[in-house]
């Protein structure tokens, strides 16, 4: 498959053109022209890249790839070995940010509820990233963290009382701790997210929301793997979803 042709069906798939977005949405670093086995992971780190090599891809597919707003233009240092790596190898990079986040079937937020058994009842927040619904049962918070720490394979970091019943959530998934003060206007007993900020509890505790913290990569992971899974049926790829473990 040619790699415009795979971009072309990746930006409709993800419907791309709908978001704006910290980087760019796409093929990011041109490889070779065919496109047959392709890995598919969260961040375009030197360790996925070397596996990918490794692993004798054509492509890369990711969520988070390179060249955000505010970052500096400069290719030195991990930068531009990140980029030897991928020149040398006639590597192509693709990546695919908020698209990937909200899809409403192959999204990390639509995902992390597939693999939780939750109910979504509605979207939230800007660009409707964010998710809200139900726990599969009323639980305490308590087993409610004991359940994310099991799939996730990672325990979340818990704000509030643990013997607090929770029947109302919402969530988003990586960086997202900013969406708090959305989530309280939904009435929910609990917000989930990947990462937490000094800020966070104080606003958590002052308006008896209980908050979890779940890791950013922990909560990611889950869309790129439904994605790989996608191209492997549609387009007949080998392709595979390639896990470089990451403790944020």
């Amino acid at each position: 498959m040619n790699h415009w042709e795979l971009e072309r069906f990746l930006d409709t798939l993800l419907e791309s053109t709908k978001f704006s977005d910290y980087s760019p949405n796409g093929l990011q670093v041109e490889g070779c022209s065919e496109v047959q086995r392709v890995v598919v992971g969260v961040t375009a780190s030197q360790a996925l890249i070397d596996e990918t090599v490794r692993r004798k891809a054509d492509a890369l597919i990711v969520h988070h790839g390179f060249f955000w707003k505010g970052e500096s233009p400069r290719v030195v240092g991990y930068r531009r070995r990140r980029l030897a790596t991928l020149l040398g190898h006639n590597l192509n990079l693709f990546a695919y940010h908020l698209p990937l986040d909200a899809h409403p079937e192959l999204g990390n937020n639509t995902q992390w509820a597939v693999t939780m058994g939750w109910r979504t009842l509605g979207r939230f927040g800007q660009q409707e990233l964010g998710c809200w619904g139900e726990p599969a049962l009323p639980c305490r918070l308590a087993e409610l963290a004991d359940a994310l720490a099991f799939k996730l394979q990672r325990r979340p970091l818990v704000i509030g009382d643990e013997k607090r019943e929770i029947r109302r959530i919402a969530w988003c998934s990586g960086g997202a701790q900013g969406y708090i003060e959305a989530a309280l206007t939904l009435g929910v007993d609990a917000y989930l997210s990947g990462e937490i900020s000094e800020q966070t509890p104080h606003v958590a505790r002052e308006n008896n929301l209980a908050y979890l913290s779940c890791g950013h990569h922990a909560t990611e992971r889950f869309g790129p793997r439904a994605l790989a899974e996608r191209l492997q049926q549609a387009l007949g790829l080998d392709c595979e979803f390639v896990d470089c473990p990451n403790p944020a």
